[in-house]
């Protein structure tokens, strides 16, 4: 008889999980997370090098580097001023880790003419978006399955600033996270650069900056 209710509230269980709208459990999904860069408007950066420790301690290194992902305005006044609403950049998986415990970049402020390096810590709140993401639906789309990929991004700005963001499970980007970074003593490329930086500042870059100037204290 016992044995009879263990499989009856098994079957339930399983009814009550199937019946559930809003489940992904089953959704194809990648394995992986993908971390990527997000810079202000106009505000260039140049990411030299990252690193990951997950959950479990692994140290996964050069995660992503290169440029950022950026909205650059026409509408020129307010551009660089704050975050935009919609930060997005390209998807670089992080091969073999877990969840974030913490994230490490080094970057160059290309229109300061200045590298910074950080380490940021990554909350639980922000962990657990991150596996709801890729384990729920979308309560406004239960119909689409869910998030294929959760996202992290790291947004760069002047005066070494770290945000950080993650998707929810309707995609929305979340901030989770903020750092203040350091100076890097040994100045670009690790001071085998003789001093120089990845690209020089763009006109556009230029001319913003000469018109508005640089925001800090906006991020």
């Amino acid at each position: 008889m016992r044995s009879i209710l263990i499989l009856m509230g098994a079957f339930f269980i399983a009814g009550c999980q199937a019946a559930d709208p809003l489940s992904g459990k089953n959704d194809p999904k990648d394995p992986w997370w993908s971390l990527s860069f997000f810079e202000p408007a106009y505000m260039k950066v140049w990411v030299e090098d990252s690193a990951v420790e997950d959950i479990n301690g692994k140290l996964f290194r050069r995660t992503g580097g290169g440029t950022a992902g950026s909205h650059d305005s026409e509408d020129a006044t307010e551009a660089a001023r704050g975050w935009t609403k919609n930060v997005s950049s390209g998807i670089r998986g992080v091969v073999g880790a877990d969840l974030p415990k913490r994230i490490y970049v080094r970057w160059q402020s290309i229109v300061e003419s200045k590298t910074y390096r950080a380490w940021v810590d990554i909350p639980e709140e922000a962990r657990q978006l991150m596996h709801s993401s890729v384990n729920e639906r979308c309560l406004a789309t239960p119909e689409e399955p869910a998030n294929y990929i959760t996202m992290v991004y790291l947004g760069l700005a002047p005066g070494g600033i770290v945000q950080v963001w993650v998707t929810d499970k309707c995609l929305k980007s979340v901030k989770v996270a903020r750092a203040q970074a350091e100076i890097e003593p040994l100045g670009p490329s690790q001071g085998k650069s003789e001093g120089r930086y990845a690209y020089p500042v763009s006109p556009e870059s230029k001319y913003y900056i000469q018109k508005y100037g640089i925001p800090y204290g906006s991020w």
